[in-house]
């Protein structure tokens, strides 16, 4: 038997599970290892070693140890690098940091480093900080992500005729085949989804603008329910699932409205 080595990282925490009376199990993404599982041995009791470290989206250093890359880590100890107070005293700012840490979490292997998806998640929370809430925010990062774990929709072109996106012409968004056809090439049934030029032109635009920029961005109602139900949709295709905490957001805002 091997002995268990031990590592330091930088990590979100993404869910936390109640293991026994005391322990518990904590998924974290990390900026050197990616999604990280690992126990924190009587978390529940310990005021003093994992004081209130564990609440989802918390940016926190870890030290744990492991035996092996495919073993439960052990938490050693975790501390606090950001809280995000700002996000936490609003509820939509929570609920749209809760969407983006699951659509991280769903679409993360355990394991496999990403640096680029921790970056994406440490701009878009200090954004959200810092920032209003926006819908061009909560479709920007959706779609970074999915360029980020190679699910990207192609909307550049039509995917049967390659002819460019222009304005003025009119596309169907079809989840299944991953990208847009052209009012030519389509041939729409009741699933697809009909999509506009500003539309696609929008998500190509927020797939690469300077994060400072975002904020300067506003949808218009159509524009921003258009690219609502491409992503979402296209997003919950690919999962095979509906994002539980998209469907939580909803519903509490529907019930403030």
């Amino acid at each position: 038997m091997g002995a268990r080595k031990s590592y330091k990282t930088t990590g979100f925490v993404l869910r936390c599970l109640n293991y026994g009376e005391s322990d518990l199990i904590i998924t974290f993404y990390s900026h050197e290892f990616g999604k990280l599982k690992g126990i924190a041995k009587g978390a529940k009791r310990s005021k003093k070693r994992f004081a209130n470290v564990f609440e989802p989206f918390s940016l926190t250093n870890i030290i744990f140890t492991r035996k092996s890359r495919d073993m439960l880590a052990f938490i050693e100890s975790c501390d606090i690098i950001d809280h995000y107070p700002a996000i936490r005293k609003d509820l939509e700012k929570t609920l749209i940091a809760s969407y983006f840490i699951d659509l991280a979490d769903h679409f993360s292997p355990e394991g496999k480093k990403n640096e680029n998806v921790f970056h994406l998640l440490q701009d878009f929370l200090q954004m959200l900080g810092t920032e209003k809430t926006s819908e061009a925010a909560v479709r920007f990062f959706e779609i970074r992500l999915l360029k980020l774990v190679g699910f990207e929709p192609e909307l550049k072109h039509c995917i049967s005729c390659k002819t460019p996106v222009a304005n003025g012409s009119s596309y169907f968004f079809y989840a299944n085949e991953g990208g847009i056809k052209c009012g030519v090439c389509a041939r729409p049934q009741r699933y697809e989804q009909p999509i506009s030029a500003g539309t696609v032109r929008t998500l190509l635009l927020g797939r690469e603008m300077d994060i400072d920029k975002i904020k300067l961005i506003a949808l218009s109602d159509s524009l921003a329910m258009e690219s609502r139900s491409i992503l979402t949709g296209f997003i919950a295709h690919v999962l095979g699932r509906e994002v539980k905490s998209l469907k939580v957001m909803e519903q509490v805002r529907k019930l403030c409205l």
